[in-house]
């Protein structure tokens, strides 16, 4: 693993929307469910625990392993988790994340959830009630589940695992001061019947946008361009081609999620730097994928297909 203090790293260990296509033919961009790795300021951030998540847990064991033949000696895994929904295919690693099973892991999850259940309900019933051996209760780690909302930030500060929840008052609350990292969300509307967060982290001056999982609008998404603005990364849905999208015989209108024509206009309105597409779907081969990136590299310079194991260094 990169020694992340003092940089911001972001690599990719779940591309894929929907489900899992561990078949050939597939595995050269990747056929794991979304799940972003983010190195930042001597803090681990993971984005969504899509099956991408498990890779990650082995890796963080395996260090955690070797820093000590004493258990207790170990270097602890602290770790967020930022979900940008619950839908299955960015929650299914969840339960095979290693850490999870250590006692003195330190995991930290934030999502949103309807105001009629917690998050943390909604885990238990998705992921153990009556789908896995064990309950939530049963996990060894100190686990924490929280909702969160497009109101408040999370700000980490160096040396210390557990963020600070701030309500924003003002636009200073959103830039980081000397070695804080800072989370803030943006709620999207355009997925399902509960929308997505949209996360953006900050530290030093530059800053990445995660946005799966939603759909553009006529005109483009005004919201999230002004949220992403100047952002030195935005990793978009990109989950359809415009003819699948357009399909007159099965048409992906309405579905929440957006077509790479829909990420680029994206990017280009808020004039991000670069533009990672994200979360395609499971029909999709490496050959298509890749023609796609050919033909859209001539309309955003900065664009790129993200594949599993890919890793940028933002800082």
């Amino acid at each position: 693993m990169t020694d992340s203090r003092n940089k911001f790293t972001v690599k990719f260990r779940g591309i894929r929307g929907s489900y899992p296509t561990p078949t050939k033919g597939f595995l050269d961009i990747g056929g794991n469910t979304s799940c972003v790795e983010v190195n930042v300021g001597g803090h681990l951030i993971i984005l969504d625990a899509g099956t991408g998540i498990i890779s990650l847990g082995n890796e963080l064991m395996k260090k955690h392993i070797a820093s000590s033949d004493e258990f207790f000696q170990r270097t602890p895994i602290n770790a967020t988790i930022l979900l940008s929904h619950i839908h299955a295919d960015h929650i299914q690693g969840f339960n095979f994340f290693k850490p999870l099973n250590v006692l003195t892991s330190k995991i930290r999850v934030y999502g949103f959830s309807d105001y009629s259940e917690s998050l943390e309900d909604n885990l238990h019933q998705l992921l153990y009630d009556k789908s896995f051996p064990v309950c939530m209760n049963d996990i060894a780690a100190d686990i924490e589940v929280s909702n969160i909302t497009e109101g408040e930030v999370l700000i980490f500060s160096k040396g210390n695992p557990d963020p600070l929840r701030k309500r924003i008052i003002s636009a200073d609350d959103i830039i980081p001061i000397e070695d804080e990292v800072i989370v803030s969300c943006m709620k999207s509307y355009a997925h399902g019947t509960e929308g997505v967060m949209v996360y953006k982290i900050a530290y030093h001056g530059k800053t990445m946008v995660y946005a799966t999982d939603k759909e553009s609008y006529i005109g483009g998404d005004k919201k999230l361009a002004f949220f992403a603005r100047n952002t030195d990364l935005l990793i978009h849905d990109s989950q359809y081609s415009g003819e699948d999208y357009l399909s007159p015989i099965a048409p992906k209108q309405g579905f929440g999620h957006s077509t790479f024509e829909m990420a680029i206009e994206t990017a280009k309105a808020a004039q991000a730097k670069q533009l990672a597409f994200f979360h395609f779907d499971p029909s999709y081969d490496d050959e298509k994928l890749k023609n796609i990136e050919k033909y859209y590299k001539n309309q955003f310079e900065g664009c790129f297909m993200a594949y599993e194991g890919y890793e940028t260094e933002l800082l």
